[in-house]
């Protein structure tokens, strides 16, 4: 066993291998102060994969028994991955996944689990630290070591891997991964940042990054490391594809400049069925390779027109943004709703408001939460043309939700401000690049048709690269074929103010300092220019809500008058829940929520939870009912559970000998309050007011 600590920012990190998981590939512990995650690699011993792709497969675990918590549900056992354990297995695959060599094609399965959580530190970057180490200690070939940071912000200073409560109230989070010379990934949110900002995020994390790093190199200077495995790849036939790139590379060059996705792709699809045609017969069960080779001149054919010729596939300039259309009230019974059209990209958008009983509860190691806000990203197979299963949200689903809710989660009301629970769902209708931003700036005009109160309309876009030995070029709103064929896809989110979301990918081993500043300079020209036709539609929320959305009252009452409300068994609230039509939520703080549709139902549930929590006022009128009667008078109902002692002199202005003589049970009169004494004993007079 090998057990190294080193500490940084004031945090204690250790690595250890050769105690835990010894017949996986690679296998290691990483902890930070009282979280610790296992790492493991393993890759099939069978012969290579023949999928087309790649394919590893990443998974992140979260044990309950970590922070000491029994799962709930009937199984008490955990069940399928909950939405941050599919958003952190892509935290993990993203910067690792381009690091293997190419031609790589046995299966490979990294997982981290985390066995032991302090609730303060998020566990998600230790796995991609933890996977390099892994990988490195591994026969698996990886092409070099990287880390993962999490940087926040506390006192207006960055920090370090901040805790769930320093990244909640530092409104900065931003994940990097990264090699000594480049960065990988980039994922995280701000409240409305500027660029400069985010370069100095990006220039401390990196930092930190070498640190881990060097902290790698001298763990694994220790262990003993197998031989990388040697694998042959795909051995394509080199006459074949000679053949191949003089017969098709003109035409493809021609058919690659065809305008619209579908045309262009059917075009070059016929292209690669008639190559398949006339070569299969000569090279039998070769058809796989053709396709790839055919795949590969359309890679080298785009890259070089848009290098060389400065010219896209679409025909647009580099910094250029598709024709956009934005449409706002496009279902007529949706409390909001928006359709946003840029290119052949739509999105149609829907915001509804529900009341706290619509919350989301989530139940993680850090503990119990609810969520009042929500954003879901559905991807259909009709918006690229495909026929596909409907299944639930997969982990592209999820991640592209989680990226339009972060972006849009800082010009949020606050909830004292907007009692709504918020759920946004964006449906793609159409696809051809970066739908997720296309759902960013329908959320957000959405939101504003429902008349939620956003601080700031917020607007995304899609950057792209191509980078060729010393050259490059940073592609704005960027096409799935520029996405599919390019080096890079890096979405930035903002307002007109700064940034509010970002996330990048690369598939290769990292980008310059450079070219991320001038990419982040760039994608803020477009964010503005998508900004202003946006506001050219809507550029503030409406000042009512939906009619069809429910109407939510909020008072405060004492803390000790929450019992009344409620009554014995629940029956007072659900008294005036049943007589009003109302819903009524309360909270331990004595807040009330009233939700209702219909006004009057509002109202009136409004008026019975102010007749239960009012006091009696001293020479107030009230109306009355008589509940019991004694011999030297009646005990009166003025407010609900509130009586007051009318006594047999203050019933009537001449004198009476019996109660009954005047008063019955039941009967309603009006009272005046003429007294309230320390213990607060009510005294009342019907004879003041006749």
């Amino acid at each position: 066993m090998i057990k190294k600590k080193i500490s940084l920012d004031g945090s204690e990190f250790f690595f250890e291998t050769g105690r835990i998981a010894r017949q996986a590939d690679g296998s290691v512990l990483i902890g930070e102060e009282g979280t610790t995650v296992l790492v493991t690699a393993v890759a099939s011993k069978g012969a290579e994969s023949d999928r087309g792709f790649f394919p590893l497969f990443v998974e992140y675990r979260e044990k309950f028994y970590a922070a000491g918590k029994i799962p709930g549900g009937f199984f008490k056992r955990e069940g399928r991955p909950s939405e941050r354990e599919t958003l952190s297995c892509r935290l993990i695959d993203r910067p690792i996944r381009p690091l293997f060599p190419e031609g790589f094609n046995f299966e490979v399965q990294v997982a981290a689990t985390v066995l032991s959580s302090d609730q303060e530190r998020q566990a998600d970057v230790l796995g991609i630290t933890g996977a390099s180490l892994a990988l490195n200690l591994s026969d698996i070939p990886f092409d070099g070591i990287i880390s993962g940071v999490r940087i926040g912000m506390k006192d207006g200073e960055f920090i370090m891997n901040p805790t769930f409560e320093e990244v909640e109230t530092g409104k900065f989070e931003l994940v990097i991964a990264g090699s000594d010379d480049a960065i990988i990934m980039v994922e995280g949110g701000a409240d409305q940042v500027s660029e400069e900002k985010i370069m100095e995020a990006l220039d401390f994390g990196h930092a930190r990054i070498r640190d881990l790093n060097a902290f790698q190199r001298e763990f694994l200077a220790e262990c003993e490391i197998p031989a990388k495995r040697e694998f042959a790849g795909k051995q394509v036939d080199a006459e074949l594809k000679k053949k191949l790139i003089a017969e098709y590379t003109s035409e493809t060059d021609k058919r690659c400049r065809i305008s619209g996705k579908h045309n262009r792709g059917n075009a070059l699809q016929q292209l690669s069925d008639e190559a398949v045609s006339k070569y299969e017969e000569e090279y039998p069960d070769s058809t796989g390779d053709i396709l790839q080779i055919m795949h590969d001149i359309e890679r080298g054919v785009v890259r070089k027109m848009i290098l060389d010729e400065k010219v896209r596939t679409d025909g647009r300039k580099y910094d250029e943004v598709r024709e956009i259309t934005c449409e706002i009230s496009v279902l007529p019974r949706t409390h909001g709703s928006a359709l946003f059209t840029r290119g052949e990209t739509q999105s149609l958008v829907v915001t509804t408001l529900g009341t706290s009983q619509d919350e989301q509860r989530i139940d993680a190691l850090d503990g119990e939460s609810w969520k009042k806000y929500m954003f879901h990203y559905n991807f259909p197979p009709y918006s690229v043309g495909e026929v596909g299963f409907f299944r639930g949200a997969g982990r592209r689903e999820i991640g592209h939700g989680a990226l339009a809710e972060r972006a849009i989660r800082p010009v949020m009301p606050e909830e004292e401000d907007f009692p709504y629970t918020v759920r946004i769902v964006s449906d793609i209708m159409e696809s051809n690049g970066s739908s997720s931003m296309a759902s960013v700036c329908g959320g957000s005009l959405s939101l504003m048709d429902a008349g939620v109160p956003v601080k700031k309309p917020v607007a995304g876009v899609a950057m792209g690269m191509i980078l060729e030995g010393d050259k490059y070029a940073i592609l704005t709103d960027i096409l799935g074929l520029e996405d599919h064929l390019g080096d890079m896809d890096f979405k930035v989110t903002g307002t007109d103010e700064g940034i509010t979301g970002f996330q990048m990918d690369v598939k290769i081993s990292g980008i310059s300092r450079d070219i991320m500043e001038k990419a982040l300079g760039q994608a803020k020209e477009a964010r503005l220019k998508i900004l202003d036709i946006m506001g050219a539609v809507i550029s503030e929320a409406r000042k009512e809500i939906s009619p069809y959305a429910p109407k939510i009252v909020q008072i405060k009452i004492p803390v000790d008058k929450i019992r009344e409300i409620i009554g014995p068994g629940g029956k007072m609230i659900r008294h005036i829940q049943d007589t009003s039509g109302a819903k009524i939520d309360i909270d331990d703080d004595g807040t009330i929520s009233i939700s209702a549709v219909d006004q009057a139902a509002g109202d009136k549930a409004l008026e019975m939870i102010d007749q239960i929590t009012a006091e009696a006022e001293l020479d107030k009128v009230y109306k009355g009912i008589v509940k019991s009667i004694v011999t030297f008078g009646a005990f009166v109902e003025i407010l609900p559970g509130k009586d007051g002692l009318l006594h047999i002199s203050e019933i009537d202005n001449k004198r009476i000998n019996n109660v009954e003589d005047v008063l019955s049970l039941g009967q309603e009169l009006e009272v005046k309050v003429i007294g309230i004494d320390r213990e607060g004993k009510i005294r009342l007079s019907r004879k003041v007011l006749l």
